[in-house]
């Protein structure tokens, strides 16, 4: 008996234990359940009808890629479900009462037959791919009625959640969150009934939703934390903060983007005493900021107030939010001033005010930051404001600082050497301003170093002093000198970025830098071969070397850089054939070798570079492409890339780089004909082959490139006709054939006759082109004359058939004359019938004259 009762006590200590390790809401939610730990033989296994009713679940699951359902099987002590992966039973009836399969990735369907588990109180479905018949919300779910706990979030339903839900009256956590329904409507008012509601989660839960009456939420009097975030709250008959002042325990309120008219009511009395968190951004409130009701809320400790448009002084209120630690007031039009001091907020850690204030000077402001005897600054974000002056002492004064972000600002003077007191110190960005002087010696903690597009000068530092260096911008500068070796002990690095200088010299072979995925050296005084140790850079996505001093023949291995996106090595003196394992770089989207001296031909085997298709590879989607734009919509700047498209020399930067999907090989030696493989590539936006020596015809089938923008062919030896399918680009606003050797009728077609109206040289000097929009007229399907501005032997033949064809025309005219000759009633009939076709075409003439002459006239 002693030693079962200590056993009691051990399970009850491990079930306590596990219940206080789940975060805050999902405590709350399970705090009255006794859970049996996996493995326990003391105490009775689950019911057969549950394990039953579980298995035939799992016989409605149509794919476990990640095998969470292995151990759910009949055979050994596996036939206790309690064991079960995602199961939890009671410690004292061995019932279910716990099923979690969130984040599983499951997909099928949920089985009614889970309405057994009759004492479930615990259900977690996130993150699954799991429907219900017909794709909706299975209405079963709300005949749970001991469930406390329940998370449907980041699934897919094609309709609304059942109004049944209501019913759940024990319910204490709620997520339907980001449920992405194709449905629209009415949020149910039937929530309110879940008075024992804490945690209730209901942001993006649709593809729009709406309520027409708020006043519900004031009966979730328990309610502690709320997310409406994406609702639309225009159309409330009750104002927002008189109904949410109803709810006293609440700590987090989160109303992102749903459309509220105004923050500008008055509450006469207070009770939310205990919120913690305010989100209220991307609604546009339009109204002076000092007349928001929250500012009496000084428990406050996370205020997010982005794209809210609200203008004028912050009132005096703020500084009185002692207990305030992040103040998010991004993008606002800049239509506020900091006329007051936050001196005394000594909690405030994040401060995010990009975008937002009236032109003031840095030194100023800084002046009104907390001057606390140990101050927690982490971040201090104020780009785009306008800022003048230089970068005061005091700034490097705040020792806690981890982000510092003052760009696109009007910033200048020097560095100042004081930037190393800020140990640390993690990400420093002060791009796009007008600094000067030299890049100072960095503090050992900095991993992300943006100074790009100001006027600083100076040799490149030969040691930054930041050995954990992970971003490193300098691009758009006036920076000189030579890449020193000591880069290449910068091991973290996966951004670098030195282009827009006047550095030189060749690059140093760094083999030890497995996560550089960006290398930007474009435009700058580089010289060499291609830098053979960029080879073995297998995570290289980006990579520019243009328009510099670059040398020799490229690599051969160059194919082996798998993860390559984007190529651009145009305008330096690289010479020899396109190397054939290029093709082998099946996630490259752009390649450009413009302005070069290669040689020989387009390899064939085109087809591999599936990223420039419609159908991309699988794995080429997905969380790294996520990843990808965000990376370029933070870092890189504005105009980064350039490509000749339309005729124009094009910018791009940001996440846009991302949509450029391209070929440039102009101006170079290249000869051969166009592959034909390269229609393969459908999903190409340019393709520009221009001033180059190909010859052959255009491939036939070029009309499947169907995402073809612009199409750039000339200055080449092209011959024959234009395929008919080129009238199948419908997507093509710019097309340059002109200097070839092309005949034949121009395709009709609606977007070819514009382009054209546009573009009135795109078939200059082809002379055996005719039909409309040109004046020369066909005959039949040929042209009236063979383009003369390049023969060749094979122009001979054409000569052969026209000669052969006089030499008929010549005798059959000889036969027609001796007939009319030696015989009279030939004669008669012949000059009858000339006369009559004489007076048909004068009268003609004569009409066509004179309709010619009244609109001249006319005009």
């Amino acid at each position: 008996m002693m030693h079962l009762s200590a056993v009691k006590l051990l399970l009850l200590i491990a079930a306590v234990a596990a219940a206080c390790g789940f975060s805050w809401p999902a405590a709350t939610a399970t705090t009255q359940v006794q859970l049996r730990p996996n493995g326990d033989d003391a105490v009775a296994s689950c019911s057969p009808h549950e394990r039953d009713a579980l298995l035939a679940f799992k016989h409605g699951i149509t794919s476990d890629n990640s095998s969470f359902l292995s151990s759910w099987r009949r055979r050994g002590k596996e036939d206790d479900c309690c064991r079960w992966r995602g199961i939890a039973c009671s410690s004292q009836t061995g019932h279910v009462v716990k099923l979690d399969l969130g984040g599983s990735g499951l997909e099928g369907q949920i089985s009614p037959s889970l309405l057994s588990l009759d004492q479930l109180e615990f259900l977690d479905l996130s993150d699954t791919y799991l429907q219900g018949a017909n794709g909706s919300v299975p209405e079963f779910l709300a005949s749970f009625n001991n469930l406390r706990h329940l998370d449907l979030s980041y699934m897919f339903f094609t309709g609304m959640f059942p109004l049944q839900l209501g019913n759940l009256t024990k319910l204490e956590y709620l997520n339907l969150s980001h449920t992405y329904s194709l449905m629209w409507g009415e949020v149910p008012h039937q929530l309110g009934n879940l008075s024992n509601m804490r945690y209730l989660d209901l942001s993006r839960i649709a593809a729009y939703t709406y309520v027409m009456d708020i006043t519900w939420l004031a009966h979730l009097r328990l309610l502690e934390y709320l997310d409406m975030s994406y609702i639309d709250l225009s159309m409330a008959v009750a104002d927002l903060p008189l109904v949410v002042n109803m709810i006293p325990h609440l700590r987090v309120l989160s109303l992102r983007n749903c459309s509220i008219p105004s923050a500008n009511q008055t509450l006469t009395h207070m009770n939310l005493t205990k919120l913690e968190k305010l989100d209220l951004s991307m609604n546009y409130f339009g109204h002076p900021i000092s007349s928001c009701w929250f500012w009496k809320v000084t428990s406050i400790k996370s205020l997010s107030l982005s794209e809210t448009y609200l203008d004028g002084p912050f009132p005096d209120a703020l500084g009185g939010m002692t207990s305030l630690q992040e103040l998010d007031f991004t993008n606002n039009a800049n239509a506020v001033t900091m006329t007051i001091d936050l001196k005394n907020l000594c909690e405030l850690e994040n401060i995010w005010l990009d975008g937002s204030l009236l032109p003031v000077n840095i030194a100023e402001f800084l002046e009104k930051l907390p001057r606390c005897s140990s101050s927690p600054l982490n971040i201090l974000s104020l780009s785009g404001n306008n800022m003048t002056g230089t970068l005061p002492k005091s700034i490097w004064q705040f020792n806690n600082l981890d982000t510092l972000d003052l760009s696109n600002n009007n910033i200048s003077g020097a560095i100042a050497p004081g930037v190393q007191n800020l140990t640390r110190l993690v990400s420093l960005i002060l791009s796009s301003n007008k600094l000067t002087g030299q890049i100072p010696k960095l503090p050992k903690s900095l991993q992300v170093l943006d100074i790009s597009m100001n006027f600083l000068s100076g040799n490149l530092p030969s040691k930054f002093g930041a050995p954990r260096l992970t971003e490193l911008i300098l691009s758009n500068n006036r920076i000189t000198g030579h890449v020193s070796g000591s880069i290449c002990k910068l091991q973290d690095m996966y951004m670098l970025d030195l282009s827009n200088n006047f550095i030189e010299g060749e690059l140093p072979c760094c083999v030890r830098m497995p996560n550089l995925t960006f290398l930007l050296l474009g435009n700058n005084r580089f010289s060499g071969e291609f830098p053979l140790c960029l080879q073995t850079l297998r995570s290289l996505a980006f990579l520019d070397l243009s328009q510099n001093k670059f040398n020799g023949a490229l690599p051969m291995r160059i194919g082996d850089l798998e993860s390559l996106r984007m190529l651009q090595l145009s305008h330096n003196m690289f010479s020899g054939d396109i190397p054939t394992s290029i093709t082998n770089l099946d996630r490259l989207q752009y390649l450009n070798l413009a302005g070069n001296n290669m040689s020989g031909s387009i390899p064939r085997n085109l087809i591999k570079l599936t990223s420039m298709t419609l159908k991309r590879s699988p794995g080429m989607l997905g969380d790294w492409e996520d990843w990808f734009e965000d990376i370029m919509d933070r870092y890189l700047p504005i105009e980064l890339f350039s490509l000749v498209m339309k005729h124009q020399e094009l910018k791009y930067g940001g996440g846009s780089v991302f949509y450029m999907v391209g070929i440039d090989l102009s101006l170079n030696d290249l000869t051969g004909e166009i592959p034909v493989e390269i229609t393969s590539l459908d999903g190409l936006k340019n393709l520009n082959l221009s001033w180059n020596h190909f010859s052959g015809k255009i491939p036939e089938d070029i009309g499947s490139m169907k995402s073809l923008e612009s199409l750039d062919l000339s200055r080449n030896n092209i011959s024959g006709e234009m395929p008919s399918s080129m009238s199948d680009l419908t997507y093509l606003s710019s097309l340059d054939l002109s200097y070839n050797d092309l005949v034949g009728r121009i395709p009709r077609g609606i977007q070819l006759d514009t382009l054209y109206a546009n573009n009135p040289s795109m078939y200059d000097e082809n002379d055996g082109l005719c039909g409309p929009p040109l004046q020369s007229n066909c005959s039949g399907n040929t042209a009236p004359k063979l383009g003369s501005r390049k023969r060749s032997t094979n122009d001979l033949e054409p000569m052969f058939f026209y000669f052969g064809l006089m030499s008929g025309y010549v005798v059959g005219l000889w036969v027609v004359f001796c007939a009319t000759l030696f015989k009279r009633s030939c004669r008669v009939a012949y000059f009858r019938q000339a006369n009559k076709l004489y007076n048909k075409a004068y009268v003609c003439a004569v009409v066509t004259w004179a309709r010619l002459t009244r609109q001249a006239t006319a005009n």
